[in-house]
């Protein structure tokens, strides 16, 4: 027989420890929303290790919706900071729980001692039936003969979710799938690869996806390089160019095709301070030729020329889809306040084009707001509240792998709570978009070369493991992690919250998140619990039920 435990999304398994259930008694989700729960399952019998696989099946009335896949461990050099909380699991080289992994044949196999976990899902769909239905996991020996079998109750409420208005973006990068896969940049096979990943972010709450104009200059050593993913065409002239614009239709069509809403043009300058320029290619004389790049300074006369001409063409291209409103702009990624005079000169160059158009950038100096630099600033987490007590507008927030202390964050190390808690923060705060910089980076640091992320998950040792991607490549397109699903849940906390909020107040909700705590809710201070995050949910469901 084996030992099983039903579980929450909110836990880790460990093969050398036998988990926690912090389950509520009966969970409750919206009829387009998705739920996740794990069943955990060990045996210290070491007969199972000649017995065969055991058999997985689901037996439920909402069998057609549940797919079940397997938690499986992965390598981490370096999973936490060496100043890190005690929260982290560790801080030594170790194997952690993250992938989740399609199963062979509906099947596991036991390895005797060693604790793991199915991960269970029941997919978003509007068309989930109201009312309480059983999920039963049942597992089955070679023989046909039942070894464990766990049951949860799961209440579909007769009630849908609003839409998701917060922004989201997780940057794309295709420079990492063309390598993975071993495609060549847009053959029809790269497509076909860039919309599978696509189609998976957009399930996932990710709406805004990272438009590649010219190749990112992002995370790559100063004088190094990228593989070419650019979608707009240049023919260069002298100071003449012109444009072909096909490539970027065909990423907006299929962008739209899959659900993704808004754009986020590619950083026109360097990161770290807009210093340089991105690499751009183009046909000159019939030779595909780089005419821009890190030995070009932001100051050189010939780039203003080329945005003179290239952003109003731009510009006529994306309203001819209807984009004017859906568009954001990028200067210069991370710049700090030693930046903000070659910040504000590369914003120069380009501010009378996009007027209109909002330009956002993720750094944590209030100067670049408070001076005009920047109207739209994207502050860390660990950094936002003087932006917040400065009035800012349609406040954004971020987090990358320096934001480890006490902050929400999503690394392989820290427990689940610490990846879901900003679901309550973005609501409170009235958060109006995130952003992150790792969907699928699979390379080393400065994007010296490209890693197998089953492999390496930490970049090469230089960002905790789970900075710098949300999904793992599998045979036709991405497998998702844990990371990835827990924070999928926020998003659906977020609009629960926002659902209730719009029943009774802002502050009702606020009462009920904060009412119980000695202290109120901030990015830096919350309750360490996954039954807080839990219970609270199943309060807030309750509550719009009364309403409904």
């Amino acid at each position: 027989m084996l030992s099983t435990i039903l579980l929450s999304s909110l836990e880790k398994v460990f093969p050398q420890e036998q988990p926690i259930s912090t389950l509520v008694s009966q969970p409750s989700i919206f009829k387009n929303e998705t739920f996740n729960f794990q069943v955990a399952y060990q045996s210290t019998d070491h007969a199972w290790l000649w017995r065969g696989p055991v058999t997985v099946s689901i037996e439920s009335p909402l069998k057609e919706y549940i797919s079940v896949t397997s938690v499986g461990l992965v390598p981490s050099n370096y999973p936490a900071p060496p100043d890190a909380e005690e929260e982290f699991f560790t801080k030594m080289p170790c194997l952690l729980p993250d992938v989740l992994e399609p199963l062979d044949n509906n099947c596991i196999k036991i390895i005797p001692n060693h604790w793991k976990s199915l991960w269970i899902e029941v997919t978003s769909t509007n068309t989930l039936p109201a009312g309480t239905h059983p999920i039963t996991i049942l597992f089955q020996d070679a023989s046909g003969a039942e070894v464990a079998r766990e049951t949860l109750n799961l209440e579909i409420i007769d009630g849908l979710l609003p839409k998701q208005t917060l922004i989201h973006t997780e940057w794309f990068h295709t420079d990492c799938i063309a390598n993975f896969y071993h495609v060549d940049v847009f053959s029809e096979k790269y497509w076909e690869l860039v919309e599978a990943y696509m189609q998976t972010a957009a399930t996932h709450g990710i709406n805004m996806i990272l438009t590649p104009l010219f190749t990112p200059p992002l995370d790559t050593e100063i004088g190094g390089e990228r593989l070419t993913v650019q979608l707009v065409d240049v023919t260069a002239d002298n100071d003449t160019y012109s444009f072909n614009f096909d490539k970027l239709g065909r990423w907006i069509e299929t962008a739209k095709r899959v659900g993704i809403e808004y754009f986020e043009m590619s950083h026109l300058f360097t990161q770290w301070g807009a210093f340089a320029i991105p690499k751009i290619m183009a046909n000159v004389n019939g030779e595909l030729t780089q005419i821009f790049g890190w030995d070009t300074l932001a100051k050189d006369p010939a780039y203003k020329t080329f945005l003179d001409t290239f952003l109003p063409q731009l510009l006529q291209y994306l309203e001819s889809y209807g984009l004017k409103d859906k568009c954001y702009f990028h200067i210069s990624d991370e710049p700090s306040l030693e930046h903000l005079e070659s910040y504000k000169f590369a914003l120069s160059l380009v501010e009378k084009h996009l007027e209109g158009y909002p330009i956002i950038d993720a750094l944590s100096n209030l100067e670049f707001y408070q001076t005009g630099a920047l109207k739209l600033p994207i502050p860390a987490n660990d950094h936002i509240h003087p932006f917040i007590e400065a009035g800012v507008p349609n406040l954004w927030t971020y987090y990358c792998c320096g934001q480890v202390h006490q902050v929400s964050n999503r690394f392989m190390a820290l427990p689940s709570f610490r990846n879901r808690i900003i679901g309550l923060q973005l609501f409170k705060y009235d958060i109006v978009g995130f952003l992150h910089w790792g969907y699928n980076f699979y390379n080393t640091q400065y994007s010296k070369k490209a890693i197998d992320p089953y492999k390496i998950t930490d970049a090469g040792s230089a960002f905790a493991s789970g900075d710098s991607f949300l999904v793992y490549p599998g045979e036709n397109g991405p497998v998702g992690s844990i990371r990835l699903k827990v924070f999928t849940e926020a998003l659906y906390d977020l609009r629960a919250m926002q659902l209730l909020a719009s029943l009774t107040s802002k502050e009702h909700v606020l009462e009920l998140m904060e009412g119980s705590l000695d202290t109120p809710i901030t990015f830096s201070n919350y309750p360490h619990d996954a039954n807080y995050l839990l219970n609270f949910r199943d309060v807030i469901n309750n509550e719009i039920k009364k309403h409904l």
